[in-house]
């Protein structure tokens, strides 16, 4: 484990590093995340295809960045609830029904966006 009193360039470095980690966890364990990607590698050569100005294109992108940040913090969310436990409890499924409705409302927020510029 790194070090957690770390300061300065090493804390930085340290972060980048548990950042990547968070990314890998997700795309190994999280279906919707990678299928987000994908909808992100797609999007993004077709939002610089589809229009000619700079700040379509950063709201079309970012749009779709938006889901898969969302996305990770629902994934977190998940990971903390199974971790205190696999019973079904009443406030467990609230906090997972909430971040699935985070993302579903970034999702929204994306397509909203796209139709909007496009449209």
């Amino acid at each position: 484990m790194a070090n957690q009193n770390a300061k300065g360039i090493k804390r930085l470095i340290n972060a980048c590093f548990f950042s990547i980690a968070g990314f890998k966890a997700t795309w190994q364990h999280e279906e919707a995340f990678r299928q987000e990607v994908i909808l992100f590698i797609i999007a993004t050569p077709l939002a610089l295809w589809l229009t000619d100005n700079s700040i379509e294109r950063v709201l079309l992108i970012t749009s779709v960045l938006g889901i898969l940040l969302v996305e990770l913090l629902n994934s977190a969310i998940e990971a903390i609830v199974d971790r205190i436990g696999t019973e079904h409890h009443e406030l467990s499924g609230r906090a997972k029904d909430i971040g699935s409705a985070a993302v579903m409302l970034a999702v929204f927020i994306a397509l909203l966006t796209w139709l909007l510029i496009l449209i």
